[in-house]
Order: C-alpha cells, then structure tokens, then sequence
C-alpha cells in the first residue's frame, strides 16, 4: 500500500474513512519507508529491526534464519502473548518466528523457488533476456478490473474472520497476559482486482491518471529500465484505458483492506480492548501504479518505497502529524518501549524507537532512513539513504541518482550532476559507501543465491515435505463437548462481557 495512494498523504480520489480516523486521531508518520521494496525482505526487517543485509534477507527466497529475533521473541520474553494471522512471507522451516500462536498459512511460497541468479539469470543483461516464471508481468494491468473472488480476497477473508475472533478470545481472558496481534492483509497487492462494491465507490471518469506519464525504456534510469524488461512491460502496448483500470481497482483494493480495518476496530471496542490497545497500521511497501510507466515495486521512488505508519492511541499519545524521515526498522524497539521492555536487545538494532515523536514534537531525531535493494533487476547491490529532503540512489553499474522530494516530489530531475549538489551527492554518497562495504556485501548475496539455487531443486525432488504452516483447530475445546465441559459453563466461557451465572433463590 503506497502512502502516495492514501487521502491523509494528500490523495483527492482514494476514499479510506476507517483509516482516515485513525490517521486523523493518531501520530501519523509523513516520511515513512520500507528498508527494502520487496515483500519478505521489507517483512524481516522490519520484525528484526535489521537492515535486510545484516540477516541476510537477501529477496523473496532468503530464508529468515530461526536465530534471528524478533520483537515477538522479545514481548514473549515480557510476559505477552503474541500471535500472527495473515500474510508474513516466511522463508525456512520456521513459520513463527517468536509468534507463540498463528492462525492462518501463508500466501506465497515459503521456499527457495524464486530465487534470483545474478551469476545466471541477470549477467545477460540484456533488455529482455532476464526471465523469471514467477516474476510479475503486465498481465496485472491489462487483466483489471472486478470480480466476486479471487484468491487474494479468499485469503484476506480468513485473515479477517481469524483476526476478529482472536480479539473476542483475547478479550474472554484479558486478565492473563497483555498481547501483541499482528493482523496481515495481502490486499492491495497487485493482481488489480477488486469487488464490484468497491469498484462502485469511484468515479471511473474521476480516476487519477500518473502525475509522471510512461516513458520510453532507453529514457529510463538504468535499473528502472532493468525493472520494465523484467517485468515483461515491453511485451504489452498498454493503453491508457488499462492504466486507468488498474489504478481504479487498487484504489478500489485500498478501499477493501480500509473496510477490514474496520471490521477489526469495530471488534477492539465491542471486546472492550480499545481503551488500553495501541494500534499500528503500516504496510511493507508501494506500487509504481503507472507512474513513469512503472508498475508494481523494487524500486526507490516514491510510490514503491514510501509506506503509511500510524500509531493510535488517542489516550496516550496526542493526534499530529509528523514529518521527519522514520522506516520500518524503527517499529522493534518502539514496541519493546511502548511494552516496557527495558532489557537490551540481545543484537544491536538499526532502528530507533518513535515513543520520543509519539511524545514530543521537539524531540531530537536523526532525520534519515537507509534502503537496499539486492533480489531480482540488477546483478549489483542497489542502495539507498533518504536525508531530510534529499535521497540518494547508489549502485556500482549506474549513474547516481539525487532527488529533492520538497522542490520535487515527483522525482522528475536528477541533481546528481548539477555543480551546486555535487558535494551534497559527494557526502550522501560517500556514507553509503561507509555503511555498506559494496563488493563483499554482493560477493554475500551470490553465494547465498548459489546454495539455493541448488538446494531448491534437490528438496523438491521425490518425496517432497513442505515447510508451509498448516493451522490447527482444537474442535475439543472450541465448542460443546461431553468430556469435562458442561453446557452452561462453555456458555459462560464464551460470553462477552461476562455475566455471572444467578444462584437459585433456594
């Protein structure tokens, strides 16, 4: 979900009123972004509070090491419960992570099968000739528009019902330990479909078109150019009709993912929760959605990378807006503060904790956010610093790339080159290459795509055991049953609130 799409960052078309409450109600972030625009990576980061390279989450094929904690392994640690419904796009064995309880599967592959191959796959590059079958396609666009169910909407149905009913349980046995639930929706996650209702709610007509039109590949910056052939664009003469298809069917999802948002808050306040439960809605990265012709993510533009973050509770923390840089990395140690958690963490973290922006407006903060990009569309690490208004793009095998996102929030002129921002390109530049030590960190992402690329095909070769997590309903204890549990009191149990059983009057 791009914070470009969104009507309190400013979008005239979108219509989000569960979430404009929230917004409006709570500290929202101006400038938030993923670590890294891709699904699993930005996911790992941001539950580690590590950049994406230090875990080695390399793209949507890294496995998510068990080693690593998480801010679930921490909050256990304090006592709470914690618990994941939803899409979290684990890779490994391990499919919890530090969440003691989960209560759906995933919708993806939780294998090494996409797997990029820079030695293979992207050392052609050449316009055209890197392919992958599980890569995206202009299909998404061409094919948007409605219908009753899809795959994601199956998905993101369950999550919802899960997701509600865990609050009621929760709410049934409040009394024993505070609780982290983290409620993952799929949608508005390309393919650009939508339900009729939602499609209903716009204005076709109406529909924005992208404030940068399509450009031509050969006038594109290298790796955006790297993403338009890999995404099989140039396949496709796209026409204008389907780009405003596809935009009003993610606005349409947006609308989708807004009324499930709703649905849950609407269970937080019947359950009795909303009163001492902070809630936080954010997402793990944007969508291109047309703009320079660009569509879906992996890119460090604004639509790709930037990401809605809202923190409410209107009880604790005044409603404002907040304008200074802040990422995903920075939600482990809030949490772990927001908790109470004074321990250490036991790795050192790359995030920082926002209670000090929840707090005060003044309060000191380094205004800047780090992202990588090391999967698929280019053979060499692709870096990223955004400070204050300016962001900077790095990558060994292309021009750099300077921005300012106050004079230019498009992203239209690249100031790398210009004498008086050559010395802010210098020492953005310079910091980047201080941070990341280029050379080993792609010599770290080859060999890792190496041992996967030959371990993929082995484990799915004869008797093949899948590491996907399979939910399990205790049917015993969730209803009435003859074995120790008498009717009135699973009644009871169930009830909310509780209302205590009458004693005969004789």
């Amino acid at each position: 979900m791009s914070a470009r799409a969104l009507p309190f960052h400013g979008h005239d078309v979108v219509k989000t009123p569960h979430l404009s409450r929230l917004a409006a109600e709570g500290v929202l972030f101006e400038n938030a972004y993923c670590n890294y625009p891709l699904c699993a990576p930005s996911r790992f980061s941001m539950l580690s509070g590590q950049l994406p390279s230090r875990i080695g989450a390399f793209d949507n094929a890294a496995e998510f090491a068990a080693s690593v904690p998480t801010f679930m392994h921490h909050l256990r640690r304090a006592g709470y419960s914690t618990c994941l419904a939803g899409k979290m796009h684990f890779i490994g064995p391990d499919q919890l992570h530090g969440f003691e309880e989960r209560l759906t599967t995933d919708i993806y592959p939780v294998d090494f099968g996409w797997t990029p191959d820079w030695q293979g796959q992207e050392a052609v590059r050449q316009p055209g000739e890197v392919h992958y079958p599980w890569s995206h396609n202009a299909e998404s666009v061409i094919q948007a528009g409605t219908c009753e169910r899809s795959l994601q909407m199956d998905f993101d149905q369950e999550v919802a019902y899960q997701s509600e009913q865990k609050l009621y349980d929760l709410a049934r046995h409040r009394a024993e330990r505070p609780f982290l639930l983290l409620a993952s929706f799929t949608h508005p996650h390309d393919p650009y479909t939508c339900l009729p209702e939602h499609w209903d709610r716009y204005d076709h007509a109406g529909i924005d078109m992208p404030a940068v039109p399509a450009m031509a590949p050969d006038t594109l910056d290298p790796h955006s150019r790297r993403l338009h052939y890999l995404n099989r664009l140039h396949q496709y003469q796209i026409t204008p009709a389907q780009v405003r298809a596809a935009r009003h069917a993610y606005y349409g999802s947006i609308s989708y993912v807004d009324d499930l948002v709703g649905r849950l808050l609407r269970a937080l306040t019947r359950s009795g929760l909303a009163e001492d439960t902070v809630v936080i809605f954010t997402a793990d990265h944007g969508d291109m959605m047309g703009e320079r012709g660009m569509w879906y993510k992996m890119s460090f533009f604004e639509w790709s990378l930037r990401v809605p973050m809202i923190v409410w509770a209107p009880k604790r923390f005044a409603a404002r807006r907040e304008g200074r840089n802040v990422s995903l990395v920075d939600l482990f140690p809030t949490l772990l503060d927001l908790a109470g958690d004074n321990d250490k963490p036991v790795e050192p973290l790359d995030g920082r904790s926002l209670v000090p922006l929840l707090n005060e407006a003044k309060a000191t903060w380094a205004d800047e956010v780090w992202g990588e990009h090391l999967g698929e569309g280019t053979s060499s690490p692709v870096l990223m610093l955004k400070r204050g208004r300016h962001k900077f793009v790095y990558c060994q095998t292309d021009p750099d790339q300077l921005y300012d996102l106050t004079a230019d929030p498009d992203e239209t002129e690249n100031l790398a080159a210009r004498p008086e921002m050559v010395a802010r390109a210098v020492a953005m530049k310079g910091d980047i290459l201080k941070r990341w030590d280029v050379a080993e960190l792609r010599q770290r992402v080859i060999a890792s795509q190496q041992r996967r690329l030959f371990l993929h095909p082995v484990l799915t070769t004869g008797s093949h055991t899948p590491w996907d997590f399979q939910p399990r309903r205790d049917a015993a204890r969730q209803y009435v049953r003859n074995a120790g549990v008498e009717w009135d009191e699973a009644a009871d149990r169930a009830r909310l609130p509780f209302v205590p059983r009458p004693k005969p009057e004789r």
